[in-house]
């Protein structure tokens, strides 16, 4: 193991995250995690994936260890490798390891960023096993009872080469997350970014008339997340349009026509 003892409350997230519920997807996650079910959460950017998993860490009061998936992310970082130090070498256990060691959850996020070859070493704990085998170090680590695993990522950018294996798939219950209705995403921006409920029913206007560009010029319309961006900014007296501009279109499109549909719809609801 590890020379320095890991301690779990330091993965204890302290204050509750702002997270409001579009459907039952609350129940149907404590439910899971009753049975330590492996869980999939699939859903557009910035549509509240990875709010709603640290709301349930804080709620259940469980250590929760996240990772950001890259395609350059092999196994051992995962998992954990050997490091040289002016002593010889010793062990460090990577973020899955140290989640099935404290009984964290252990969310990876954006999962198919990672190369196919690196996501088999989660197999042997997301079946009846819950077990890690470390093959460098020799040691098979048995998953601590509050142990769960959870992954997410966007359905939207799916491919032939960057997708998950079936044999994964079939490890993980699933909820399926997209931007809220209308009534509900108005009363997220404003309580998140401050603004009022009227420029926050525009804000949400806006990323509608964007979202039914997406196949047609975008590749992903709107999030929940730019539009508290917006708001944010608008908030701390930053004109509404250049606010808009700023973090509802520069980030999403460098295409010259979609900017100036993206730009007309800001000045329907704007100006």
């Amino acid at each position: 193991m590890n020379d320095i003892k890991i301690d779990p409350k330091q993965y204890v997230i302290k204050d509750e995250p702002y997270y409001e519920a579009v459907d039952n997807e609350v129940s149907l996650y404590q439910s899971a995690y009753d049975v330590r079910m492996p869980m999939m959460i699939k859903g557009p950017t910035g549509c509240g994936k990875s709010r709603f998993v640290e709301y349930m860490a804080y709620k259940l009061g469980k250590p929760l260890i996240s990772v950001a998936c890259n395609e350059d992310m092999t196994a051992s970082d995962l998992v954990g490798r050997f490091l040289l130090d002016k002593d010889g070498t010793k062990w460090q256990d990577g973020p899955l390891t140290t989640a099935a060691r404290i009984g964290a959850i252990c969310y990876l996020d954006e999962i198919v960023e990672a190369r196919q070859d690196t996501t088999v070493v989660i197999h042997p704990l997301t079946d009846h096993r819950r077990e890690l085998p470390l093959d460098k170090k020799g040691e098979l680590v048995k998953a601590h009872p509050d142990f769960q695993l959870v992954i997410s990522y966007n359905p939207g950018y799916q491919s032939l080469m960057k997708d998950l294996k079936q044999s994964t798939k079939q490890r993980f219950g699933g909820l399926d997350f997209d931007y809220p209705e209308t009534e509900l995403e108005v009363s997220i921006v404003a309580k998140e970014s401050g603004v009022d409920k009227a420029m926050a029913e525009k804000l949400v206007q806006i990323a509608h008339r964007a979202r039914n560009l997406k196949g047609h010029g975008l590749d992903e319309g709107i999030s929940t997340r730019l539009l508290v961006y917006a708001g944010q900014l608008i908030a701390k007296g930053v004109d509404a349009q250049s606010a808009c501009s700023m973090t509802m279109i520069t980030p999403l499109t460098d295409d010259p026509d979609m900017r100036d549909t993206l730009h007309a719809a800001v000045q329907t609801f704007l100006g």
